[in-house]
């Protein structure tokens, strides 16, 4: 893939183009306080963090049962709606990669499976809201990732051909997304990626191992 195949940008949001592990985490772990669970380290979560609420509810307490984890999901929902954002950053290197962005004249957006309720206040706090071009949630269309409604949505908010955007994610959904709507997919091995997780194996185009990778693949 060229730099010249790259007409627009779309980024997940979790693990992607923010590090928001710290707010998530914390709201989890306030949670399990109020059930009387132990808190969870921070390192040992971040992998789950770009899986959704419940995910990281049962990587904390996987032997809890069903009723008992939706439980605390409803609560790490309440904290989190509280905590959005404080302690949530854009991950190195990516704030001068969207300058960088804006002086070449290529939109991007994101595309993430956060419900617009915590996704839109998060992006107010990261001082995005006016630079994003396009802004798809969860529940802007009838189907979330690795659906194609929402890339293709972002794709006509961006005014960018599908086939010339580069959509960045971390987890197989978002690379599975990106190649059933015709983009570019691109891996971003710096986010919530576990041992477990295979990224040669999911339908990429393109890895990049840090933000200063990808600011250097636009700067070439």
């Amino acid at each position: 893939m060229h730099k010249n195949d790259v007409k627009g940008v779309l980024f997940d949001l979790d693990g992607t183009l923010a590090d928001t592990a710290p707010d998530l985490i914390h709201a989890l772990n306030l949670s399990l306080d109020d059930a009387g669970f132990s808190a969870q380290p921070l390192d040992k979560m971040r992998h789950a963090a770009s899986h959704g609420s419940l995910f990281l509810v049962k990587t904390a307490i996987p032997d809890a049962d069903e009723a008992l984890q939706i439980r605390i999901q409803q609560g790490l929902l309440h904290h989190y709606a509280r905590i959005n954002g404080d302690y949530s950053r854009l991950f190195t290197d990516l704030p001068e990669l969207l300058t960088l962005l804006d002086q070449q004249g290529i939109p991007y957006g994101v595309v993430t499976n956060k419900p617009a309720r915590f996704a839109r206040p998060l992006i107010e706090k990261l001082n995005l809201t006016h630079q994003l071009k396009a802004i798809i949630s969860g529940d802007s269309t009838r189907y979330a990732k690795p659906h194609t409604a929402p890339m293709l949505l972002a794709a006509q908010q961006i005014a960018t051909p599908p086939e010339h955007i580069l959509y960045l994610g971390d987890a197989e959904r978002d690379l599975v997304a990106a190649h059933n709507a015709n983009m570019l997919g691109g891996v971003a091995l710096w986010g919530y990626l576990s041992p477990h997780d295979t990224p040669d194996l999911w339908p990429s185009r393109c890895q990049f191992k840090h933000g200063a990778s990808l600011k250097q693949f636009f700067a070439a």
